[in-house]
């Protein structure tokens, strides 16, 4: 199985080399749990790293936001972005059904091979039946899938509640899917990851501590992590 790197510290060897090709990963989480910047982490080591072109279409977020967060780790997006390597685009998620086209455009117009949605949440605010929102979830996927491009969604987990992501559909539409974890042990805090699936392929199935430092995300493969009971 072909695997797309993601660069990330500790990251793909979890994965065991990767996220499969053509594939849709999930990464869901509390707020704070780092989830923009693991999605944009991927997108500028594949062009900085692996010679693939991106896409981060952000539901919630402005693009100028993101950009200028993303300074604070020395990823400047600005020269990418006018060598049409990479591309911000931000869409109402209440017109999504008007985004695939644009999507499709501009994938093929920068030969875009990653992309990122920040966040998928944000379409449960406009589709309240959940059977809809699954299936306009599993479209975008497809369309995603045929133009050949391994996508990262991100999904918002209320904190407090059990459940693996915003609304309860978003991982069993999703290949694979990704938990990050920061929870309150003792007198601080503590960050955990967990793959819990990758469609055809094995993976690590421990709780694995990761860190947020000045170069992004970094996963500590060969330890455990606890969480509270």
């Amino acid at each position: 199985m072909e695997r797309i790197k993601t660069g990330i510290p500790g990251l793909d060897k979890i994965m065991h080399g990767g996220i499969p090709k053509s594939q849709t990963l999930l990464v869901s989480g509390t707020s704070g749990t780092g989830k923009t910047i693991l999605c944009s982490q991927y997108l500028f080591n594949g062009v900085t790293k692996y010679n693939e072109n991106g896409i981060f279409l952000s539901l919630e977020e402005p693009p100028s936001s993101i950009r200028e967060n993303l300074k604070e780790f020395g990823w400047h997006m600005d020269s990418f972005e006018r060598a049409k390597r990479l591309a911000f685009l931000k869409y109402d998620p209440y017109h999504i059904e008007d985004v695939f086209d644009i999507l499709e455009s501009t994938i093929r117009e920068i030969n875009a091979q990653r992309v990122v949605i920040d966040s998928i949440s944000a379409l449960g605010l406009h589709v309240k039946d959940s059977s809809e929102l699954r299936r306009m979830i599993f479209n975008l996927s497809e369309i995603l899938r045929r133009l050949d491009c391994t996508t990262i969604l991100t999904s918002e987990i209320v904190p407090g509640s059990f459940g693996l992501s915003r609304y309860g559909v978003e991982e069993f539409v999703a290949d694979s899917l990704i938990v990050l974890y920061y929870e309150r042990i003792k007198s601080g805090f503590s960050r955990a990851i967990q793959i819990w699936k990758m469609r055809g392929s094995s993976h690590s199935e421990t709780l694995h501590p990761y860190d947020i430092n000045n170069k992004g995300i970094a996963v500590s493969p060969s330890e455990d992590a606890v969480l509270k009971s």
